[in-house]
């Protein structure tokens, strides 16, 4: 089978795109690695810098077809709280990826801020769904820890 190669990134499809691709958030922050399509077609991808792919994003091969990225799912914390926009606001004080919804945050598992929410009044549980957390405020999709 003929490998294919994708050295563009789109945050948006152009055309339809002939396969797709799943991968979890840590996943698609990446520049250069051989991966495979849904449909198991070797793919390498070979991007001109790290990039963070978005769900519903495209990586576009050598001959102008798309692969379509969707976020696979994969174990979060999900967390409930009357004041949801405070436990927020410690979320994103500590530089955790956090997808923000109406009623629900989702973060990556990590035992420290679960301990952290539960002791200013949030409800923490496992849940396995895609992760599609907000991106930087500057244009930049990842937000980092303090460990970088």
């Amino acid at each position: 089978m003929h490998t294919l190669t994708a050295r563009i990134y789109h945050d948006h499809s152009h055309t339809a795109p002939f396969a797709q691709i799943t991968l979890d958030y840590d996943t698609r922050f990446l520049r250069r690695k051989m991966l495979e399509t849904d449909d198991g077609q070797p793919i390498l991808i070979d991007l001109p810098q790290t990039t963070s792919l978005d769900h519903g994003g495209v990586l576009v091969m050598a001959d102008g077809r798309e692969v379509l990225v969707q976020a696979a799912a994969q174990d979060l914390l999900e967390i409930r709280a009357d004041d949801l926009t405070r436990i927020a606001w410690h979320i994103g004080n500590r530089h955790t990826p956090c997808q923000i919804e109406d009623r629900r945050l989702l973060i990556q598992p990590d035992h420290v801020i679960r301990d952290m929410l539960a002791k200013i009044g949030a409800t923490v549980r496992e849940v396995n769904e895609p992760f599609i957390p907000e991106g930087g405020a500057y244009g930049h999709g990842r937000t980092h820890s303090h460990a970088h």
